[in-house]
């Protein structure tokens, strides 16, 4: 019996060796699923940051592909997620009461889960290596964003900086403090990411942000210089306006004795001169006040308007005022002696025959046609002059000797020009 009963005790003890040595190695079996799993889980996670990548960063269509494949490449290791997490619970394989069987079973469906937990990560692997081109070039374009960003925000911080010295100064700059208030927002979209807007669009969000704060920060700091500048220019056209105010009484008495001295046709186009004067000094003045008040106000193309009205006005009288001393000027001299414009003329014409009979036996037709009609019209100008009794028309014969010597100028530049 007790040989029978050793018999009996060494065969239990043999079959529970034989249990515990199948749950260890359905053990051993679920730790190498459970580290496949793990890897699984590591490499599918690598795979989703790249294709978040790809979305935020790559092309559109690159990008939906790529996250189509992906989600395919997903629902299938959830498939096989979930039969290893059934093969994980099937059986306590810490209980020595289990099934031999069931844990024979499990330690085979977790053998299988870990085939196919490594196959998918295989799967995953050339997926990602596929994805390479496209990855590396969409982490290029990620790697631009920060930089660009972080010069979109300097550069708003440098409009910001510049607008608020332009208020030390006493500048408002409304129109500037809207324009960067416009900004705020896309400052907002900036920081919210590539993640929400993506890369592109991030990208030219920073550009074109920096460029338009940039924009901002120059106009702001200038305002000061634009300000004394346009100081500058009010008060050189407030001069002006004074200088020709004060000429003007030179005009009444230069008109009075070209009236006396000379026929009408020498001066009737000079005969509104001074009420013009007196108009234009009026309207700059106002028009510089009004310069004034625009500046006062920053509204400077208003003032920058304005000011250039002035000194059209200013150019325009000053000229008309520097005409009519002018004319007498001439008119004095040629009565005096007219022989000197006539010389200046022949000489024009002569000056221009040498030159067209240069090297040639005959002058050119388009040379001579024009040079013999200079020559027959200072004849007759010197021949009206002489016929036209005590009161000469000075001015016409000064404005026919300037047309000839203008012909004569423009003949000499035809031959030049060949």
């Amino acid at each position: 019996m007790a040989g029978g009963g050793g018999g009996g005790r060494g065969g239990w003890w043999g079959g529970g060796n034989r249990r515990d040595g199948a749950r260890a190695d359905a053990r051993a079996a679920r730790e190498a699923a459970q580290e496949s799993f793990y890897e699984l889980d590591s490499a599918q996670r690598d795979a989703l940051l790249a294709v978040e990548t790809v979305k935020s960063a790559g092309d559109p269509a690159a990008a939906r592909r790529v996250e189509g494949e992906f989600a395919d490449l997903t629902a299938r290791i959830d498939q096989v997620t979930v039969a290893y997490l059934g093969a994980l619970d099937a059986v306590d394989l810490e209980s020595a009461e289990s099934d031999p069987g069931a844990v024979a079973r499990a330690r085979q469906q977790l053998d299988q889960a870990k085939r196919e937990l490594d196959a998918k990560r295989a799967e995953l692997g050339t997926f990602v290596s596929r994805l390479q081109p496209v990855l590396e070039q969409a982490e290029a374009q990620l790697i631009r964003v920060t930089p660009a960003v972080e010069r979109a925000r300097q550069a708003l911080l440098g409009a910001t900086t510049a607008l608020e010295r332009a208020r030390e100064a006493g500048l408002r700059a409304d129109d500037l403090a809207a324009r960067l208030a416009e900004l705020a927002p896309e400052l907002t979209r900036l920081n919210q990411g590539v993640a929400q807007h993506g890369v592109p669009a991030t990208l030219r969000r920073a550009e074109d942000v920096a460029r338009r704060a940039e924009e901002i920060r120059a106009e702001a700091a200038q305002l000061p210089e634009r300000a004394t500048e346009i100081d500058h220019r009010v008060a050189s056209l407030r001069t002006r306006i004074d200088a020709l105010e004060n000429r003007a009484p030179t005009v009444d008495p230069a008109l009075s004795e070209l009236r006396r001295r000379f026929s009408t046709s020498c001066w009737q186009d000079l005969q509104q001169v001074p009420a013009q004067t007196a108009d234009a000094v009026r309207t700059a003045r106002g028009k510089l006040a009004e310069a004034v008040r625009a500046r006062d106000e920053q509204r400077w193309a208003d003032a920058t308007a304005a000011i250039g009205t002035v000194r059209a006005l200013l150019d325009t009288a000053g000229g008309a005022v520097t005409a009519v001393n002018e004319r007498l000027r001439q008119l004095n001299e040629v009565q005096h002696d007219p022989q000197r414009e006539i010389e200046r003329a022949r000489f024009a014409i002569r000056d221009a025959q040498r030159l067209a009979m240069a090297g040639r036996q005959a002058p050119d037709p388009r040379h001579a046609g024009p040079l013999d009609a200079a020559v027959a019209r200072l004849d007759r100008a010197v021949a009206a002059l002489e016929e036209s009794g005590r009161h000469p028309d000075y001015w016409r014969f000064l404005t026919e000797l300037a047309a000839v010597r203008e012909t004569a100028a423009e003949v000499v530049t035809l031959i030049r020009g060949h």
